[in-house]
Order: structure tokens, then C-alpha cells, then sequence
């Protein structure tokens, strides 16, 4: 999903179970709609949460972020499950998977998607780990373009620790490790 959205929501909650949200937005990211863009975008959430240890998300977005002359239509799906394991021990699971039209009026579309797997240890109150493993894979380059044979085609694994001294605010440190089929990342003034 987007990192944020900008715009009007409508939340719906027939029980303790469901929520739904609705949502008219600015675009991908946009605080201000593109220039010369008369699409609205849409998303729109599904929270599925049957007990106090489980939560089920699916979330969309449908749109363009082009200007009417050149609109690729873009739909985007995420889904999570969040299992409590124990009062101390959490686990995240995750799958996005997003389609954009190839050229305006194309019946082509590229595709992209992640996988994402999130294992989180609670020490105490005020600390906490996690070990995160994942995988984007962006052959076409719909939104991160590379120019290499592979696109970015990219899996890493984290591990964090976090520190949290007062309700409202968190310190985190990351160790991270990525790899990629193609070589794009930057060291020591060459890529590997």
C-alpha cells in the first residue's frame, strides 16, 4: 500500500469482529492530485479481527497516477495476517501484488509483488526485536525502475531492535541485508 493517502475516508464497523473503510484520495502518494488528472482514486480496507490474538487485512487501490493524455490504470491489492502468538511474541505475514496498464487502452498490464514475513519479540515494555525477511520483485520496472535484465528483483532479511521510552515515542536500530538478481546496488563507487 501507499505509504500515505490524502483525502476523505468513510469507516464502517457492524461489530467487533469487522471493519471496513472507503476512501476518495489524491492518488499514490499525492498530497495534490496530478496535474491534468480528473480521476479519483479509490481504496478501500477490510479488517477481519475474530479474536483478540488474530487479525486478517486486505486492502486495495485503484487509479492512475498519469495525466489524463497518457492514464495507465493501476490496481493494487495487500494482504496481512497478524497472529499474537503469545503475549510477548507476534508474527506478521505479507502479500502485495499490483497490476498497471502497459500504455493507455492497453489489454497488457505488469505486474509487481512482495512477500514479507515479520517474527517480533517483546523483551520488556521499553524494548523489543524483530527478524524481518522479504522479497519485491519489480521485473518491469512499474514502480522501481532499475534498466537492468531482471528489474528490481530483490529479497533481504533485517533484524531490528527497538527501543520505546515513553508511550508515544520509539528508537529503532536495523541491521539490513539486501540482495538483488541484478547488480544495483552502489559500493565503493561500482555496483554489485
Amino acid at each position: 500500500m501507499p505509504y500515505f493517502l490524502t483525502g476523505v475516508k468513510i469507516t464502517y464497523q457492524p461489530n467487533e469482529k469487522w471493519k471496513l473503510l472507503g476512501s476518495v484520495v489524491n492518488g499514490w502518494q499525492r498530497i495534490q492530485r496530478v496535474q491534468a488528472n480528473s480521476l479519483p482514486s479509490f481504496s478501500t480496507q477490510v479488517l477481519f479481527t475474530p479474536n483478540n490474538r488474530f487479525t486478517f487485512n486486505w486492502s486495495t487501490f485503484i487509479s492512475t497516477d498519469d495525466p489524463d493524455s497518457t492514464r495507465r490504470m493501476r490496481y493494487f491489492n495487500n494482504f496481512y495476517g497478524q497472529l499474537e502468538v503469545s503475549e510477548k511474541l507476534g508474527l506478521i505475514a505479507g502479500f502485495d501484488i499490483g497490476y498497471q496498464q502497459e500504455s493507455k487502452g492497453s489489454s497488457t498490464y505488469r505486474n509487481w509483488h512482495a512477500v514479507t514475513l515479520i517474527l517480533r519479540y517483546e523483551i520488556s515494555k521499553k524494548w523489543a526485536m524483530a527478524f524481518r525477511g522479504e522479497s519485491y520483485v519489480d521485473r518491469h520496472g512499474v514502480m522501481i525502475e532499475s534498466d537492468t535484465p531482471n528489474g528490481f528483483n530483490t529479497s533481504g532479511l533485517s533484524v531490528n531492535g527497538d527501543f520505546k521510552p515513553i508511550p508515544n515515542l520509539a528508537c529503532r536500530v536495523e541491521l539490513r541485508w539486501l540482495n538483488s538478481v541484478d547488480e544495483i546496488f552502489v559500493k565503493d563507487d561500482y555496483f554489485t
